[in-house]
């Protein structure tokens, strides 16, 4: 008891001493201070009739950012040049990482196999399909994405997202659908698995379907490639020399720009049908902006969606390799399965503006987007039988030369109108294996995993077909 009471005599004898040191206007100036805080956050959030509005850089750039006349032109410009800087940073990185894999690591392997004494088979099973497919994709795959998803997380910290969030808001409600599927959809920019994942932020599981079902109209960088090879080859040669760079860029942007009118239009669809319903209320805050946390950004693009993606992209890329080989070597009375299912599906491929040789290769490169072109040429010159080009049957391969790359296609019967088609089917053709997965895993349900894979392949076989025949019509006029 004693004890008990000694301590709280020290206790209060403390808290009166404090008490003289601080003063007896302690309490007045505590709330002076609280009411001088709010007044001063009140000035800067309210404006009265009668008061000269306050103005903040931040104020003054919203009301740029999310004007309705200079928020979408920025909003496009942004867009563009951080797709700029992907394709023509990525273009250095991957001549390097292709010619470690393919030029040095490539014979090495070759020379190996043929050292321990390999059977054909196996080496050209393991090295000339495994291995390059997987070289591929980690070649043209990995350095777009070291870009594109550290700069798109570098725009999210710094707060510009949510400002794009806000003006495609009223765009998507008018489709039913969400306004956060705006970053959903320029996530797939760079990669549709990402973009996939990125649906979480909707919180509607109504509109996060529609968000994953649409998010393959996005050109991922897998296509971009495919999209400015094809564009500069057919596009450009059909037009003065003069304009064909600006032309065959202006091709490719029109087919990204196609890819979010289908994703409005899916999406409208969607809404009115079997997803019915109408668009939630979108209560965004528009956070503050702040200086991108430059660490952080790095890890969390690196590690949480670039490795990640990849790795996934490259698990499936591995048997598609196998594939490859298989079907260019495998052979049933001297013909090849490749061979086979090309002269079988050309008449077919030809009512749609494409040949088998299109066909094939995206079935086979359904695990990579990356690897089309290399498997349309490899295939190409193995039903051609065309001599000194590639390195065998089965072996894919990608030339440094644009002009020998359309000599190839050109002898395949290629035309201006396959080369338009193909830009098309690039854009309406089913996700790639990595997406698939990501989207079953997302959904639980082999039911819209199987709409998002055979929605965009019936809409791409439709727009070609109807692109063709109006070709066609016109031509014969």
């Amino acid at each position: 008891m004693n004890r008990d009471r000694k301590n709280s005599e020290s206790i209060l004898s403390t808290a009166n001493n404090l008490r003289w040191e601080i003063g007896e206007n302690f309490h007045d100036t505590l709330m002076e201070s609280i009411y001088s805080n709010a007044s001063s956050i009140s000035k800067r959030s309210v404006s009265l009739p009668a008061e000269k509005e306050t103005v903040s850089w931040e104020k003054t750039l919203d009301k740029i950012l999310t004007s309705r006349y200079t928020g979408f032109p920025i909003m496009f410009l942004i867009l563009a040049v951080v797709f700029w800087l992907t394709i023509e940073g990525a273009n250095v990185p991957s001549g390097l990482i292709a010619s470690f894999l393919l030029d040095t690591v490539y014979p090495l392997l070759k020379s190996f196999s043929a050292g321990i004494g390999l059977p054909f088979w196996l080496d050209g099973v393991l090295i000339d399909g495994a291995y390059l497919a997987m070289a591929w994709v980690i070649s043209v795959m990995l350095p777009p994405m070291m870009i594109f998803f550290p700069i798109f997380t570098l725009l999210e910290d710094f707060g510009y997202l949510p400002r794009v969030s806000f003006n495609m808001d009223s765009i998507y409600k008018k489709v039913g659908a969400h306004g956060k599927q705006s970053l959903t959809m320029a996530m797939g920019f760079g990669c549709n698995a990402a973009g996939v994942i990125a649906t979480r932020v909707i919180d509607s599981p109504r509109e996060r379907l529609i968000a994953i079902i649409t998010n393959n109209f996005s050109l991922c960088n897998g296509r971009w490639p495919t999209q400015i090879l094809i564009a500069t080859i057919f596009i450009g040669a059909a037009v003065p020399a003069y304009v064909a760079g600006i032309v065959s860029a202006a091709a490719v942007v029109l087919i990204a720009v196609l890819g979010v009118v289908f994703s409005l239009l899916v999406s409208w669809g969607l809404s009115k049908s079997v997803l019915k319903g109408e668009a939630s209320a979108f209560s965004l805050e528009l956070p503050p902006y702040r200086p991108p946390r430059i660490l952080q950004t790095l890890y969390t693009s690196l590690i949480d969606r670039t490795i990640f993606v990849l790795w996934r992209a490259i698990v499936f890329a591995v048997p598609a390799g196998i594939v490859i080989w298989l079907v260019a070597n495998v052979t049933i009375d001297g013909e090849s399965l490749a061979n086979i299912y090309i002269n079988w599906v050309n008449p077919f491929a030809f009512i749609l503006g494409m040949n088998g040789v299109i066909f094939l290769a995206y079935i086979i490169a359904i695990p990579a987007n990356e690897i089309v072109i290399p498997t349309i040429l490899m295939l190409t010159v193995a039903n051609l039988g065309l001599a000194g080009v590639g390195a065998g049957n089965g072996v894919i391969f990608e030339l440094d030369s644009i002009s020998g790359t359309a000599n190839i296609l050109i002898a395949g019967g290629w035309t201006l109108l396959t080369g338009i088609n193909l830009m098309l089917f690039s854009l309406l053709h089913n996700p790639c294996s990595t997406t698939i997965y990501t989207i079953y895993k997302e959904t639980k349900s082999m039911k819209w995993t199987l709409v998002s894979t055979f929605l965009p392949i019936v809409m791409g076989l439709i727009v070609a077909f109807f692109v063709t025949q109006i070709w066609r019509l016109i031509a014969s006029n």
